[in-house]
């Protein structure tokens, strides 16, 4: 898919600007810090359900401290403890039902209550975190000495906390020996997540690891565009990916931070966990060590992230849930980044792409439109704003094909002296008054737009599941072909329109038919919504060519009296 991706965009950019360079004339010849304490994840198995792979335990390992810090007081003289007995607690808000264990006091279930699941043979809400997820799992490193939480029995303040009217908070409690850990979860009615505050007592100070991995679960039709999605995402002065996939099997690597925010990140949901002070990032690091893996794509990746507690308290905050813009670009930080719109046109492509997501929003909230009808009036509109630069466009085009045959002959009377068919060139064009550039200037001033807008479309969560006429699903591939072949054969309306009235050019006729049958077999498997857009942009650009045709065949015939 990521592959079908980059050729389309190519395409896309050939279809833009060919018309105006299929014949042009012939040019003249010419680290990490050593004080760090850190611990290495184990690497985590798929669940059976999403892998055949036999399970592996999971836990820390520990790597050993620097010999300056002090060992935990007592630690050798604890007596071991018996299992503990994990009990469920459950909090419930609008937006979300999550399901903690006492032991270790750590989310097992995050379910989602406005997403469906669409995973083969699954139903129902999503549900955020794969079982043996090790999300939110604890772990205190002083000196060298670890102390896993993950298997501590935290007793909680309450086993029900309904999350309707206002805040509520969750209060746990873990004692062994001297060493005491409180917790408290504070959660917000209007939010996903919930923010940590903390307290360790009877220890030096340290660091604290919190689990994020092994992923987010697979909840799409199409697990292996899930995948190729993962990503751990953190935040520093810039944002920065690392792909799944990038990852081999238990290859480990360090992300020096302080980080705003660490996150792993599926195609439509992430999991974060972030600083609570927007102005001084709190997260000391990641790690992330590679796991399993599904032909090409990675499907776990163990990540831990590490927090300093320098005097026994710390606090930071919990996001987990869909990737909304909105909801994300108010947490601050920059979370809204966690979208990667752009690949290597970031930079560029990012403002345009955000912008147009705040629009179709608007469009469908302001105007109570489905998204169906809100990317048809999107589509026209955008033809609208860009007709004086396609206008400039087509005119330009047709204007250089007209003279192809003059060209032609030049290129030949003259193939042996390149000064003197430079110098015909250039009088040619004064004659005819065209600009070889002119067709494609115009349309490479809007191409960030339509880039944009390509990626938009393809991940935007606002489309996933969302249904419009036989479509199942914007987001997803027509399940009929009927959206992508209108959108070839509107593209060649538009390129035979744009030949009315222009002396015949085989290698423009043979571009005719070939161009339009290349981007239909690319565009067949890409979401409808994205097809969508696309047919409805070329067909509103049909009037204008056929305008400009007729004014092409005015002058001709006008010519031809005279």
């Amino acid at each position: 898919m990521e592959r079908r991706t980059l050729l389309a965009i190519g395409l896309m950019l050939i279809v833009a600007v060919l018309p105006s360079i299929l014949f042009p004339p012939k040019p003249a010849d010419p680290g990490a810090t050593a004080d760090s304490t850190v611990a290495q994840p184990a690497t985590l198995p798929a669940t059976p359900a999403e892998s055949a792979a036999p399970q592996e335990s999971s836990g820390f390992e520990v790597v050993p401290a620097p010999a300056n810090l002090l060992p935990l007081p007592g630690a050798q003289d604890v007596e071991p403890t018996p299992p503990a007995v994990a009990r469920s607690v459950t909090v419930a808000s609008p937006l979300q039902r999550i399901q903690f264990s006492t032991v270790g006091a750590r989310p097992v279930a995050v379910e989602l209550t406005d997403y469906e699941t669409f995973a083969a043979g699954d139903t129902g809400r999503v549900q955020l975190l794969p079982e043996a997820s090790t999300f939110l799992e604890y772990a205190l490193v002083v000196g060298r000495d670890t102390v896993p939480l993950g298997d501590w029995a935290f007793e909680p303040s309450t086993e029900v906390l309904d999350v309707d009217g206002g805040p509520a908070t969750l209060e746990w409690v873990a004692r062994q020996g001297a060493l005491e850990v409180r917790l408290r979860y504070t959660f917000d009615p209007a939010a996903y997540g919930f923010d940590v505050e903390g307290s360790i007592t009877g220890a030096p100070a340290g660091v604290l690891l919190i689990g994020l991995g092994p992923r987010i679960a697979a909840v799409e039709a199409d697990s292996v565009d899930d995948y190729r999605s993962y990503g751990v995402i953190t935040k520093a002065a810039k944002t920065e990916s690392l792909k799944f996939g990038s990852l081999d099997p238990f290859e480990l690597r360090v992300l020096d931070g302080p980080y705003a925010w660490v996150a792993i990140r599926s195609k439509y949901f992430v999991a974060a966990v972030m600083t609570t002070d927007e102005g001084a990032p709190q997260i000391g690091g990641a790690i992330a060590t590679g796991g399993l893996r599904s032909g090409r794509s990675a499907t776990l990746v163990d990540v831990v992230t590490t927090l300093p507690v320098p005097s026994g308290a710390f606090q930071f905050s919990v996001y987990a849930g869909p990737q909304e813009y909105r909801r994300l670009a108010s947490r601050g930080n920059d979370f809204e980044d966690i979208k990667p719109y752009g690949w290597i046109f970031r930079p560029i492509i990012r403002p345009f792409a955000n912008f147009i997501v705040l629009i179709l929003l608007w469009m469908h909230e302001t105007l109570s439109l489905e998204y169906g009808w809100v990317l048809i009036l999107f589509g026209i509109a955008v033809r609208i704003v860009l007709w004086p630069l396609n206008q400039k466009a087509m005119r330009s085009s047709m204007a250089m094909q007209a003279i192809q045959p003059e060209m032609k002959a030049l290129q030949d009377k003259y193939k042996t002296d390149q000064q003197k068919l430079q110098q015909e060139m250039m009088k040619l064009y004064k004659e005819h008054q065209v600009n070889p550039l002119g067709g494609c200037l115009p349309l490479l001033i809007p191409m960030p737009v339509l880039f944009a807008l390509f990626f938009v479309f393809r991940e935007t969560i606002a489309f996933r599941g969302v249904s419009f006429l036989w479509l199942p699903d914007l987001s997803r591939a027509d399940p009929l072909y009927i959206i992508p072949i209108v959108m070839g054969l509107s593209m060649f309306a538009v390129t035979k329109l744009g030949q009315r009235g222009i002396p015949p050019n085989p290698q423009a006729k043979m571009m005719m038919y070939m161009m339009p049958g290349i981007l239909t077999f690319v565009f067949l498997n890409l979401s409808s919504g994205l097809n969508l857009y696309y047919a409805v942009s070329n067909i509103a650009s049909i009037p204008q060519q056929w305008l400009i045709s007729q004014e092409r065949l005015r002058r001709k015939a006008k010519k031809a009296d005279t």
